[in-house]
């Protein structure tokens, strides 16, 4: 996997037969070339270079205003491109290669390519009018027509993976914010994407409900799910991730695997950053291995009647 900044051609020299193809072995599913995009006269993305292989996890590190968020936006068009190009599984997206000319899609278009990817917000999102099932339901049986019991049965399924069988018919109001980021996660992964972007999925909800999120997301993660993870959560970058992009100023300053870029960073950028987060209270220390670990450890009462959660350490590996 490569994520880098590459130069200021907004016009990018790569062509369609570079994106290679994820059903090939070893082709990355997500193949981003020279990304640039502005935002008035700022300059959010400098030109980013990354690839992602199937089943990865990726996590974006860095601080608010680097462009991680407009960076996953991009991907599945929720913001225009200024410059460079954009391949998920193949396809371009956003626009149409006409003899190495770009031609932006229609709406139609864009909103097909979309479907194929799962994004999950900061905030939840979800209808306050429907029920959890019904949440899950809409989009597969609205935008892909899928009849109403396959649909219903699919939703089902995954509101027991994400441990909330027993609340189909809840509204998000009488759900807590762990919950609801729940739904959101499998209302996402209802329409079956190739890719899911989660943009800080954890920074709106309570420390103690941190946990159950992340849990299921490392669920995914092992399940072989192929994910872009913004976050500050240093325990899910360290545990799950594969790859760790650490971006500031709109470029990639550092990259690797995570031990090696969240334990001896290079850069004195990345040392600075990683140094205050580590200085910062973190949610949980350790990502629960699974979601009745995580339920578990917030029901488990401190002495005086607080909740405790409780936090595994591990000895750092001899370099």
């Amino acid at each position: 996997m490569s994520a880098h900044a590459q130069g200021n051609n907004a016009n990018t020299s790569a062509t369609s037969s570079d994106a290679g193809d994820s059903g090939t072995k070893g082709m990355p599913l997500v193949h981003a070339v020279n990304v640039m995009k502005s935002f008035h006269d700022v300059q959010v993305l400098k030109g980013i270079d990354m690839d992602v292989r199937k089943g990865q996890v990726i996590c974006l590190l860095g601080p608010s205003g680097s462009g991680k968020t407009t960076f996953l936006r991009c991907i599945n068009q929720l913001e225009t491109i200024d410059g460079g190009r954009i391949w998920v599984d193949g396809e371009l997206m956003g626009y149409e290669d006409r003899g190495g000319t770009l031609h932006r899609l229609n709406s139609k278009a864009i909103a097909a390519q979309r479907r194929e990817i799962g994004m999950v917000f900061q905030r939840f999102n979800l209808f306050p009018h429907k029920t959890t099932l019904e949440n899950i339901m809409e989009a597969p049986i609205q935008v892909k027509g899928e009849k109403k019991s396959e649909a219903r049965d699919r939703a089902l399924a995954l509101l027991e993976r994400v441990g909330l069988l027993d609340k189909p018919s809840a509204y998000p109001s009488q759900l807590s914010g762990g919950q609801q980021q729940r739904v959101a996660i499998a209302r996402a992964m209802a329409m079956q994407p190739k890719l899911m972007l989660f943009d800080e999925p954890t920074s709106a909800l309570d420390p103690e409900l941190v946990g159950e999120v992340l849990a299921v997301m490392r669920e995914l993660a092992n399940d072989g799910t192929t994910m872009i993870v913004v976050t500050h959560e240093m325990s899910f970058a360290r545990e799950v991730a594969d790859h760790v992009v650490f971006m500031d100023g709109g470029v990639v300053v550092e990259q690797g695997d995570p031990k090696s870029v969240i334990n001896n960073p290079q850069h004195a950028r990345t040392k600075s950053f990683l140094s205050r987060m580590q200085a910062e209270p973190q949610a949980v220390e350790h990502v629960p291995a699974s979601l009745e670990e995580a339920i578990i450890a917030v029901e488990i009462p401190r002495p005086g009647g607080e909740l405790f959660i409780p936090v595994e350490h591990f000895p750092e590996e001899d370099e």
